[in-house]
């Protein structure tokens, strides 16, 4: 039977100047139900998101909430207070949370007076262990958020939603963080909660979790919804295929063949970069040419110190980084020259400087070269060549070369980066997240440039928290756990779950041969871990 409606999205529509990020969309949520979201970067999603949860005003349509009652009644809009109060919560893929406050803290702020000469405590934690006992969240309350893992984290922006009595959550990309593990945990949770009757809106890109926790999926594309179907008999091409409007295939990935040693860590100690405790304990790594090396997990635990290192921007307080038996000086500059191409973690922030143009930005690692100067004195005409060449071989959709690099989405910024750091076929590749927060087809497109460079010799070094990515692209993984490096294995003989057990610190004996890990448990299967 189809559930009674807690949420109807009547004809909403949105514009930005001159584009249109949400045309007539119509979308209903079931009391109990899951629906997933999907659609490509730039799609929509968050705009819609955004007008239900008040950020942002629809310029025509409306939103109407169930009440106690069951009965809709329209949405107050631009409201977040009014949507909190209608019973509307959100988790966002970065958590809004105080890390300098406990957990406890962090799911009442806001719910309390400001002005109260005392605060009776024993209510507020006797409803948050209630309501951690009823469905299955656990979290040490009295901890500091900041000392926390992703997962507990992420339990802590649950509980504050339901705290507020949220009938209706949205998870924007709920698992982008978390190990195979957490993830599954995630789902039994939210298996709990829907049964009990919250209504889950579920944003991913993750296909694959998608078709295990979804009653319906919708898709978005180009700010309209050209898709709405029961989770019956859909598979990941199908989903692929509505979502880009085409039929999407992986990359093919021909055997490797590795050959010299082109990247050598040895006895490598270094700080975080902030100077924080994600730093590198006595990390020694080869990577060949001609091999693709993942770097597997948990957010934190030394990814970013260890590209830093890699590129030139950290310098560590022991061992040594050789590129092809040349040492490697801590000096970015050294580290280009050297034959290294980077693609930074955050490409916003690292990757691009938003405010120069297209072909400014390809140029800025290669500003003393005889095609991008001539004495001193920028050749314009030049850097405007290279620049449609790499918009064109790189597919980045841009208004021209003189456009803004911040007019670009997410995905082209990414291929942008990508232009800009293999133009000069590097000897290594570091690539530190490279299809975050991308949808499928800019993540295909990323995926394929990888495995070309690694096809003509150059040693990459891939860092992700997508356990898919890494087993779609990986001749070898390696994990990364508290700064500490251990091998993993051979990618063919490796899944994500023994991946994820090594992430979250669990010494697994006989990675790769089937067998136990050195806890006792069994290995779960792929297929049981579904909802």
């Amino acid at each position: 039977m189809t559930p009674p409606p807690v949420l109807a999205i009547d004809g909403v529509t949105k514009r930005f100047g001159a584009l249109v990020a949400n045309d007539g969309i119509s979308l209903t949520l079931g009391r109990g139900e899951v629906l997933a979201l999907l659609g490509e970067n730039g799609a929509g999603k968050s705009t819609l998101m955004s007008i239900l949860y008040g950020h942002y005003v629809a310029d025509a349509g409306g939103i109407r909430v169930g009440g106690a009652d069951g009965a809709l009644a329209p949405l107050a809009p631009g409201s977040p207070k009014a949507a909190i109060a209608a019973g509307i919560g959100m988790v966002h893929q970065h958590f809004a949370l105080a890390d300098a406050l406990s957990a406890f803290d962090n799911v009442t702020l806001g719910t309390e007076p400001l002005w109260r000469p005392w605060r009776d405590r024993r209510p507020a934690r006797q409803r948050i262990e209630g309501l951690m006992a009823d469905c299955g969240l656990t979290v040490d309350l009295a901890a500091r958020t900041g000392t926390l893992s992703v997962g507990e984290r992420q339990r802590v922006e649950i509980l504050k939603a339901l705290y507020r009595d949220a009938r209706i959550l949205v998870l924007d990309e709920p698992t982008a963080v978390l190990t195979p593990q957490e993830a599954d945990g995630l789902f039994a949770t939210l298996e709990t909660l829907t049964a009990r009757g919250l209504s889950v809106i579920f944003i991913s890109h993750k296909l694959g979790e998608v078709l295990a926790v979804a009653d319906r999926v919708a898709v978005l594309r180009q700010g309209r919804k050209v898709m709405e179907a029961e989770n019956v008999g859909l598979d990941r091409a199908m989903l692929a295929e509505a979502m880009v409007g085409r039929p999407v295939a992986p990359p093919d990935r021909p055997p490797g063949r590795p050959g010299r040693p082109m990247l050598m860590l040895a006895g490598l100690d270094a700080p975080g970069p902030g100077g924080g405790r994600a730093g590198l304990a006595g990390v020694d790594l080869t990577v060949r040419a001609g091999e693709i090396v993942g770097v597997a997990g948990v957010s934190g635990n030394g990814q970013e110190a260890l590209a830093a290192v890699v590129s030139g921007l950290l310098a560590p307080s022991a061992g040594a980084v050789t590129i092809d038996g040349e040492p490697l000086a801590a000096d970015p500059r050294a580290a280009v020259a050297a034959g290294i191409g980077r693609i930074p973690e955050d490409r916003h922030r690292d990757g691009v400087v938003g405010d120069m143009s297209v072909e400014e930005n390809l140029v800025l690692e290669d500003l003393r070269g005889p095609a991008t100067q001539r004495r001193g004195i920028l050749r314009f005409g030049a850097m405007r060549r290279q620049a449609l060449a790499a918009i064109a071989a790189y597919d980045v959709r841009c208004p021209g070369p003189a456009a803004k690099v911040r007019q670009l989405s997410g995905g082209n910024i990414q291929k942008l980066v990508l232009a800009r750091a293999l133009a000069r076929e590097p000897k290594v590749v570091v690539a530190a997240q490279p299809s975050r927060g991308l949808d499928i087809g800019a993540t295909q497109a990323v995926h394929a440039r990888l495995i070309e460079a690694r096809g003509r010799g150059a040693a990459v070094l891939l860092i992700s928290e997508d356990l898919d990515e890494l087993l779609a692209l990986s001749d070898r993984i390696v994990v990364l756990f508290h700064g500490r490096l251990a091998e993993a294995g051979e990618n063919r003989d490796l899944d994500a779950w023994r991946i994820g057990l090594m992430m979250a610190g669990q010494n697994v004996a006989n990675v790769g041969n089937g067998g136990r890990g050195r806890l006792g448990s069994p290995e779960l299967p792929p297929e049981a871990r579904t909802k």
